[in-house]
């Protein structure tokens, strides 16, 4: 990304909104794990200077590929290359339909060429490994549903009135509709990058018009965990549907919130680690609500627990405010603080 901040430091205003257009649309690759070719980031240097137009420049992409075709089926450089070009192209225009056939319409130029069923409902169920799940995948909509599940969340979304709303709930909102239409994954490839072009105009539709797209150009795989993480859920395992993440990644584009976005913190392992945490210290504060003047010894060996471990959850939870000591450790006792 740092092959544009050049344009954006020299602060000339059309060339820097040309840098941030190509900024987000080389940045979305990354949440397919694919990286445009120095080819392609010379072109669209050329293009923010005005030198070519952004039809030259997919023209352009399209000769460099029928000359230097991609030698095995591994490379996407050339997917990546030229939905990046797409991408710049849409988020250059200024229009947008409300409606289902717009979210069919965006995969279409975004991947013909590229999919064989650009712009198609898929008729055919997926699953897809995880990272963030560790290798689990969400359930996605079954094939039999998609349109008219696609249908139906569009419509109840047109109903949905945004009127009174603090600006908290209104991104509560947006992350509860997007995470949905995302879940359906009504495509077989490309659902993600689809899926935030078309977010990103439908802001601009609610008037979201200055909104800091930046966000999709350095964070596109923290965008696309957590989708995932708001689908996904394990309840023998602790793990519930979360939206905190997507509403933590829209806090930061719409108000300039400062959340820190890390994918680590989304992977269920944390989750699991943290439950089973959670877990213990519940163990923990109930022997001591049931016994004021039980010792640390004493429940280390009633849970079978190292002295050491038993002492760090005791420290969490007078941390936490939920316990305090009375007295010396040896004749005192604990005090219980209701919350």
């Amino acid at each position: 990304m740092e092959n544009f901040d050049e344009y954006l430091r020299q602060g000339e205003p059309n060339k820097a909104e040309k840098a941030k257009v190509w900024k987000t649309a080389i940045g979305l690759q990354q949440v397919d794990g694919l990286k445009p070719s120095d080819y392609l980031i010379a072109t669209a240097k050329q293009n923010i200077e005005g030198d070519i137009t952004i039809d030259e420049v997919k023209k352009r992409i399209d000769s460099y590929y029928q000359q230097h075709p991609t030698k095995t089926d591994d490379d996407r450089t050339e997917e990546a290359d030229k939905v990046s070009a797409r991408i710049a192209e849409m988020l250059s225009e200024q229009t947008f339909t409300f409606s289902p056939a717009e979210y069919l319409s965006i995969h279409r130029r975004l991947f013909t060429g590229i999919y064989n069923l650009a712009g198609k409902i898929r008729d055919y169920n997926i699953t897809k490994k995880e990272w963030v799940l560790n290798g689990e995948t969400v359930l996605y909509a079954s094939a039999d549903s998609l349109k008219a599940t696609l249908e139906y969340d569009f419509e109840q979304e047109k109903k949905f009135s945004y009127k009174g709303l603090s600006e908290q709930e209104i991104i509560e909102h947006i992350a509860h509709y997007i995470s949905f239409l995302w879940q359906i994954h009504i495509f077989g490839e490309g659902n993600t990058r689809t899926t935030a072009i078309f977010l990103i105009k439908y802001l601009r539709k609610l008037g979201f018009k200055n909104v800091n797209n930046d966000l999709f150009a350095d964070h596109s795989w923290y965008f696309r965990n957590a989708l995932v993480r708001a689908n996904y859920e394990d309840l023998s395992k602790g793990i519930h549907k979360s939206e905190k993440f997507l509403i933590r990644f829209l806090s930061n584009l719409l108000l300039k919130e400062n959340y820190s976005l890390k994918n680590r913190e989304m992977h269920i392992l944390a989750d699991t680690v943290k439950s089973q945490n959670d877990t213990v210290n519940d163990t923990v504060f109930s022997l001591i609500k049931q016994d004021n003047k039980i010792t640390a010894t004493e429940i280390s060996e009633r849970l079978k627990m190292s002295l050491s471990t038993v002492r760090r959850k005791i420290k969490e939870l007078r941390e936490q405010g939920i316990i305090e000591r009375i007295g010396s450790d040896k004749t005192g006792h604990w005090k219980v603080i209701e919350k």
